[in-house]
C-alpha cells in the first residue's frame, strides 16, 4: 500500500469547491451590504436631507432683495395726520455682468475690471446724468458722473454684489416715465417706489411721537438686535430689514414700530458662482403699514405747548414775591382723563421740529439736546438753568397721599386736632432737627383736610413721619414705599412708550437722609421721592378714582390701510387700594389750596400745589409743582405740572394746568359738553334770527 495519495484526489475537489463557493457568497453577501448602503443613503438624500438640500441649491442661484413698505401713520384723535409718509420714485440698478468683467494681473495679482467693463460703467454714469439734467426738478441739487459711480459701489464696500444700488431718490414724473419706457437701455435698472417721512410742521407732542432713524444705525436698541439675529437664523423675503429703511428709533414710532412697519415686498434675483446678479426674477409687492390713533388732541396739545412757553416767558420777566426766575427754561404737563386713561396731552418743553432730522443725520441729531421725552424721562429732555432735570421733589403735592396713609394706618382719625405752631422737630434729645412750614407760617389748630389745604410741614412730621417710626421703627420704610407704590410713584405707569424712568427715590437711602426716622420724617412732606410728570398725573388720577390706578395710554386703536379696525385700547386698572370712604373725602376736601390762577374758573376742582427745593451752587432753588383734577365730585380729567426752578407751583406750575383745563373744557367739556359745540350752536342760533328778521350785518 502506498504511504501517500495521489494528486487530483476526490477530497481535494470536495475543499476547492468549498472555498470557491465561500468566495462566491461572500461575494454576494459583500455586494448586498453595498447596495443596501447605497440605498439608505438615496433614501436619506431624498427624504432627510433633501429639502435642506434643494433649498441651498435654490440660495445658491437666487437671492431676495427687500423692497420697504410705505409706514403707517400716527394721528391725532380727531384724525390729523401728525407723522406720516409720501411715496416718492426712486432709482436702483443691479450691477450684471456688463458692468462687472474683471481681469487679473498675473504678475502683480491686482484685479481690476476690463476697459469694456469701464467703458460700459461711465457711459452708464454720464448718460444718467445727463437725463436727470434733462428732465428732473431743476430746482433741486444735481447729481454728477462721480456721485453716480460712487452710488454703484464698484468695489462691494457697502454692498454684496446683487444687491440693487440706489442711484437717486425722488425721480420726477417725467424721470419715471423715461425710464420705465426705456427700461430695456439700462440692463438691471428698477423704478422703485419708497416713501419718505413727514411730521406734522405744528410740531405736535415731537418727543410723545417720536422719531425714525436708518436701520443701520439703528443696532444698539434691543429690537433691532433681535431682528437682525432672527435674519439671519431665518432671512425671509418679507421680514427682512433693508439697511436704509428707517425704523422707529424713540416714542411711539419705536414703540408700535412692528405695527407701523409693515411688511417689505422683496426682488428675487439671479445670481452666478460669483454672486453677482444675473437678472430680476420676479417682484413681490411690499404691504403698507397700519395706522396708529392717538389718544392726543391735537388743539389740547398745541394750547398746552404754548401755556408752557407763555408762562416760561412770563417768569422771565415778572417778579414773584420779589424776584424773577431766568433760569426756569423747561417745563412739562400731562392731562390724562380719569375714567378712561387716555393722555389728552402731554407735553415737554421745548420741543424742536422733527422734519429737520428726517434724513437721519447724525450731525442734526447733536445738536438738539432735548429730544428724550421729559414727561417720563430725565434724561437728554432738556435741562433748567441750574442743570435741574424733568424729574423733581413732589413737595407739598405728596401730602393729600400722606393724610391717607396716617388715616389708613390709624395714626389719627378724620376728626383729630392739631395745633400747627410753624415749627417741630425730630431725633434724639440734644441732637433734635427742626423742620418748619414754608415761609414760617403759623396755622393754629386744623384738621387732616386744613392739613392738607394749608400745606403744613409740622403736621405731616408729627402725625405722619414720626407716629409712622413709631409704629413700625425702621420697617416703616417700607410701609412708605408700599403705600407709594400703590399710587404709581416709584414704579412704571404702564404706558405705552418706551424708556420711562420710575423715579428716583430717596427715602430708602438711609445713610443720606441720616436715619430712618429722618428719611420717614423728610418723606411725609415731600423731600424724599422725585417723580416724572406722567407719575404725579397718574397719582392725581389715582387720587380722583378713590384708590383704582387706571393705566395711562396715547393709542385709542389701530387701522389697517384699508381703514379697518384691527385693535382697540380700552380703561384697564392696573391696582386698587382699598381705603374707607370717608379718608377718601377728607382729603378731597383738603385739596382746596388757594390758587389765584384759577379765578373764575367755572368748575369745583380739587388741587394741590407744590414747592420742592434744590441746591444749585448752594443757595436753594423752588421747583414748581401742581397737581388737580376736575370737577371735585364727578372727576373727568387730572392734570400735572412741573417747572423746574419756576418758583412757587402757585405761581408757576398752576397757571399753565388751568389753560389745559380750559383746553379740554373747549374740547370736551369738563360736565361732559363741549363748550365749542355751544358757541357753534348758539352762532347757528343767531343766524337763523338774523335771517328771519331779514337783516344783514355790517362793518
Amino acid at each position: 500500500m502506498s504511504l501517500f495519495r495521489k494528486q487530483g484526489s476526490p477530497s481535494d475537489e470536495t475543499n476547492s469547491k468549498s472555498t470557491l463557493a465561500l468566495r462566491i457568497n461572500v461575494f454576494f453577501f459583500s455586494t448586498f451590504v453595498i447596495f443596501c448602503v447605497i440605498i439608505i443613503r438615496l433614501a436619506v438624500l431624498q427624504f432627510v436631507e433633501g429639502p435642506t438640500l434643494t433649498e441651498v441649491e435654490a440660495n445658491r442661484d437666487t437671492k431676495n432683495v427687500p423692497l420697504a413698505a410705505m409706514r403707517g401713520s400716527i394721528l391725532a384723535a380727531g384724525g390729523e395726520k401728525i407723522a406720516y409718509s409720501t411715496p416718492v420714485q426712486s432709482l436702483y440698478i443691479t450691477l450684471t455682468k456688463e458692468y462687472l468683467q474683471q481681469k487679473t494681473d498675473k504678475t502683480t495679482r491686482v484685479t481690476d475690471y476690463t476697459p469694456e467693463a469701464k467703458a460700459a460703467v461711465d457711459k452708464l454714469a454720464a448718460d444718467l446724468v445727463n437725463k436727470f439734467n434733462e428732465l428732473g426738478d431743476k430746482s433741486e441739487e444735481k447729481l454728477t458722473v462721480e456721485q453716480v459711480k460712487d452710488s454703484l459701489d464698484l468695489k462691494f464696500r457697502k454692498y454684496n454684489g446683487y444687491t440693487p444700488r440706489r442711484i437717486k431718490v425722488g425721480l420726477s414724473a417725467k424721470e419715471v416715465a423715461y425710464f420705465m419706457e426705456h427700461k430695456d437701455e439700462y440692463p438691471g435698472l428698477e423704478v422703485v417706489e419708497e416713501n419718505v417721512r413727514h411730521y406734522d410742521k405744528d410740531k405736535v407732542a415731537v418727543q410723545t411721537v417720536g422719531y425714525v432713524k436708518l436701520f443701520k444705525n439703528s443696532n444698539s436698541l434691543g429690537i433691532y438686535q433681535n431682528v437682525l439675529n432672527a435674519m439671519k437664523k431665518n432671512p425671509t423675503a418679507g421680514l427682512t430689514y433693508k439697511d436704509d429703511e428707517f425704523v422707529g428709533f424713540d416714542g411711539l414710532e419705536l414703540q408700535y414700530q412692528r405695527e407701523l412697519r409693515g411688511q417689505n415686498g422683496y426682488q428675487e434675483i439671479s445670481i452666478n458662482p460669483q454672486n453677482m446678479a444675473e437678472k430680476i426674477e420676479k417682484v413681490a409687492p411690499p404691504v403698507k403699514g397700519n395706522d396708529i390713533w392717538m389718544t392726543i388732541n391735537k388743539n389740547v396739545q398745541l394750547k398746552t405747548e404754548q401755556a408752557i412757553t407763555d408762562q416760561l416767558r412770563w417768569l422771565h420777566t415778572h417778579a414773584v414775591q420779589g424776584k424773577t426766575h431766568p433760569n426756569a427754561i423747561t417745563g412739562y404737563a400731562v392731562a390724562m382723563e380719569v375714567d378712561t386713561g387716555n393722555i389728552v396731552a402731554m407735553a415737554s418743553m421745548p420741543d424742536y421740529d422733527t422734519n429737520a432730522w428726517t434724513d437721519g443725520s447724525i450731525s442734526k441729531v447733536l445738536d438738539i439736546t432735548n429730544y428724550q421725552n421729559g414727561t417720563i424721562t430725565p434724561y437728554s429732555s432738556g435741562r433748567s438753568g441750574n442743570n435741574f432735570e424733568s424729574t423733581v421733589l413732589m413737595g407739598s403735592t405728596i401730602k393729600p397721599l400722606s393724610v391717607l396713609i396716617g388715616l389708613n394706618e390709624g395714626l389719627f382719625t378724620t376728626s383729630t386736632w392739631y395745633t400747627d405752631r410753624g415749627i417741630t422737630s425730630f431725633g434724639k434729645a440734644g441732637h433734635e432737627t427742626s423742620v418748619r412750614n414754608a415761609s414760617g407760617h403759623v396755622y393754629g389748630g386744623m384738621d387732616p383736610a386744613l392739613a392738607i389745604e394749608h400745606s403744613s410741614n409740622v403736621f405731616m412730621v408729627d402725625m405722619v413721619g414720626k407716629r409712622l417710626y413709631e409704629k413700625y421703627t425702621s420697617k416703616g420704610i417700607d410701609v412708605w414705599d408700599k403705600y407709594m407704590k400703590e399710587f404709581g410713584l416709584g414704579v412704571s405707569t404702564g404706558v405705552d412708550l418706551p424708556n420711562e424712568f420710575l423715579g428716583r427715590i430717596n427715602y430708602t437711602n438711609l445713610k443720606a437722609a441720616g436715619s430712618a426716622q429722618a428719611a420717614l420724617v423728610y418723606a411725609s412732606f415731600g423731600q424724599q421721592g422725585a417723580y416724572t410728570t406722567l407719575q404725579l398725573a397718574q397719582y392725581a388720577s389715582t387720587l380722583a378714582n378713590k384708590g383704582e390706578r387706571i393705566k395711562p395710554h396715547l393709542v385709542s386703536k389701530i387701522t389697517d390701510p384699508s381703514g379697518q379696525v384691527v385693535k382697540t385700547f380700552g380703561r384697564e386698572v392696573l391696582n386698587t387700594v382699598k381705603m374707607d370712604d370717608a379718608y377718601w373725602n377728607e382729603v378731597k376736601r383738603g385739596m382746596n389750596s388757594d390758587v389765584s390762577a384759577f379765578d373764575n374758573f367755572p368748575y369745583d376742582f380739587a388741587r394741590k400745589t407744590g414747592t420742592s427745593q434744590q441746591s444749585a451752587r448752594g443757595v436753594l432753588k423752588d421747583n414748581g409743582v401742581f397737581i388737580a383734577y376736575a370737577p371735585r365730585n364727578n372727576p373727568k380729567l387730572a392734570v400735572a405740572v412741573i417747572i423746574p426752578e419756576g418758583g412757587f407751583g402757585s405761581n408757576s406750575a398752576a397757571p399753565v394746568a388751568r389753560k389745559i383745563f380750559d383746553a379740554y373744557d373747549w374740547e370736551y367739556g369738563l360736565d361732559g359738553v363741549p363748550k365749542k359745540s355751544l358757541q357753534q350752536n348758539q352762532s347757528a342760533a343767531q343766524s337763523g334770527s338774523s335771517a328771519a328778521n331779514g337783516t344783514t350785518g355790517t362793518n
